[in-house]
């Protein structure tokens, strides 16, 4: 058993696919034309980190409640988490591709961590070794 896919809501896929794959790197997996549950078009976007087995489907906002929902899936907190192996070469490419991060860089116990927005606005850590 394992988890493969986690839902983020997007305001729109193009951004959101260059975001996860230019910026942060990710593979895309999927992006096939779908149909919603009472037939509007729409399509079936997965991103994945390069081999993970976990990936992110990206989901365009339908409607008012997901709108709402966009960059503000975990009620604020941080919810995702990037476990990287070179931290800092890592944060530097990313500082360098606009990527907001909401708090600087520390070291914890676990290692080194800091808090960056995706581009729905979504709260994640970076982290790497100490």
């Amino acid at each position: 058993m394992r988890i493969d896919l986690v839902t983020v809501v997007v305001a729109d896929y193009d951004p959101a696919i260059a975001f996860f794959t230019e910026v942060l790197g990710f593979d895309l997996v999927a992006d096939e034309p779908s149909l919603t549950n009472d037939g509007r078009p729409k399509r079936w976007v997965v991103v994945r980190p390069p081999g993970a087995q976990t990936g992110l489907l990206l989901a365009r906002a339908d409607g008012e409640r997901q709108q709402a929902a966009v960059g503000d899936q975990v009620a604020g907190r941080v919810g995702f988490f990037l476990q990287v192996d070179d931290f800092d070469a890592t944060h530097r490419r990313m500082v360098d591709a606009g990527v907001e991060f909401v708090k600087p860089a520390r070291t914890e116990p676990y290692g080194r961590v800091a808090v960056f927005r995706d581009i729905a606005g979504n709260r994640w850590d970076l982290l790497g070794p100490a």
